[in-house]
């Protein structure tokens, strides 16, 4: 009997440590950008999945009107990262706008987690807008400072390039890949040389 009372007693022990695991592993929002999927996502995450479909320059008017976003920041936030999406930058503008100052970057850092996929994949074009869209409301975000400045350097922005790029590099302070990239495309901009998308580097995470 003792033996069982042990065995008991072990197993109790192991599925508490399970469980502290689980509760004590990171949020994946928080630590990946990417807004959850399945069951536990929120509602506001919930209604970004079934609307981004329609989160082009064809449909985006109309599934907005039909399918509104939730209130709040999040919700805000989601529905600036539709209309982010499908090149209507006005209007996600005026989504953002619509919540309190002091709450505008929040939803903006919701637009970058959205508009991040596009940047690493190099289409520069969609990528460019959205990221100075962050920037107009998170001057210091260094990632979208470094998304924007390369996608505008591959479009030709040079001023702008050089702008975010060197805003880039007065704050993000670590010697890596991003920082090397950045003053890669500065040195080529300053000697007006055009480097492919191609030629620049793909570094890890900060």
């Amino acid at each position: 009997m003792k033996r069982v009372y042990h065995l008991l007693g072990w197993g109790y022990a192991a599925c508490c440590f399970g469980l502290f695991v689980r509760a004590s592993r990171p949020n994946a929002t928080a630590t990946s950008g990417a807004f959850v999927e399945g069951p536990s996502a929120s509602i506001e995450e919930a209604w970004f999945r079934r609307v981004k479909p329609y989160c082009n320059a064809v449909e985006v008017s109309v599934a907005m009107q039909q399918n509104p976003a939730p209130r709040g920041i999040v919700g805000s936030g989601f529905a600036a990262s539709c209309y982010a999406l499908a090149g209507h930058i006005d209007d996600a503008r005026r989504a953002i706008d619509a919540l309190p100052e002091a709450d505008r970057y929040k939803a903006a850092g919701i637009v970058f987690n959205v508009g991040h996929p596009i940047a690493d994949a190099g289409d520069d074009r969609a990528a460019g807008p959205i990221m100075e869209l962050v920037i107009d409301y998170w001057p210091n975000h260094y990632m979208a400072l470094y998304h924007a400045g390369m996608a505008e350097y591959m479009l030709g922005q040079n001023q702008l390039a050089t702008k975010s790029l060197t805003d880039f590099l007065r704050i993000y302070q670590v010697q890596d890949g991003w920082r090397s990239n950045a003053n890669v495309v500065l040195g080529r901009l300053r000697s007006g040389k055009q480097v492919e998308r191609k030629d620049v580097e793909r570094p890890p995470e900060p």
